[in-house]
């Protein structure tokens, strides 16, 4: 009998806890005309062109990584927003996550990285620490339904340590972090990467946070 109740309790907590996931609402992390909220190089790298936080140059080279990152840190969460990266060369973009500054080089970046560009789409990286993607969705998949040069949707939730990744609506990453000494809490910020002449681009950026 008590097997039973533990059972029924056990049930009961993870309804309600799904029930409280399913039932919170997003927020918006970009507001569309001000990078309140955000920093990064506003000066030189990143703008906002038609309510969207762009960066990058298509008549420049882009000398080196650039992220403009949120000022607030978050834990387990949700996260949705529409990408397009366009140009020549190494055309490369991403969205971190529990991520960090590095100090050297101060433009840098530590953390989980959802990939985007040639031979990256919507892989897991690991950015500036073990420096190397740590799940590579199938080709034939990414082929079906990546839109080229138009806006795609990304959904990325972290919970525990667990990361699943979408791109427009299918499934691109499951992943459960086995290294304990990995902090799944920091920062999230766009990137352009740097080495071609590349322009990314972010919009619709709202988070659910669990």
């Amino acid at each position: 009998m008590k097997i039973y109740f533990l059972g029924v309790a056990i049930l009961f907590a993870v309804s309600i806890n799904v029930h409280a996931q399913a039932t919170q609402k997003a927020t918006s992390l970009f507001d569309g005309n001000t990078f309140n909220g955000w920093e990064g190089d506003t000066v030189n790298t990143w703008r906002i062109i038609s309510k969207a936080l762009t960066g990058g140059s298509l008549t420049q080279t882009v000398p080196h990584n650039e992220f403009i990152a949120t000022k607030e840190s978050f834990g387990d969460f949700e996260l949705t927003l529409e990408f397009k990266i366009t140009g020549t060369g190494f055309v490369n973009a991403g969205v971190q996550f529990h991520s960090e500054r590095s100090t050297n080089p101060a433009y840098e970046m530590i953390g989980y990285q959802a990939d985007l560009g040639n031979g990256y789409w919507a892989s897991l990286y690991d950015e500036s620490r073990r420096d190397l993607t740590i799940v590579q969705p199938d080709s034939a998949l990414i082929k079906k339904i990546l839109k080229s040069n138009t806006w795609n949707r990304f959904k990325i939730k972290s919970v525990g340590r667990r990361i699943l990744i979408w791109l427009n609506d299918a499934q691109t990453v499951d992943y459960n972090e086995p290294d304990e000494k990995i902090i799944h809490r920091g920062k999230i910020a766009m990137q352009v990467h740097g080495g071609g002449k590349a322009l990314a681009a972010y919009r619709n950026i709202k988070i659910i946070r669990f």
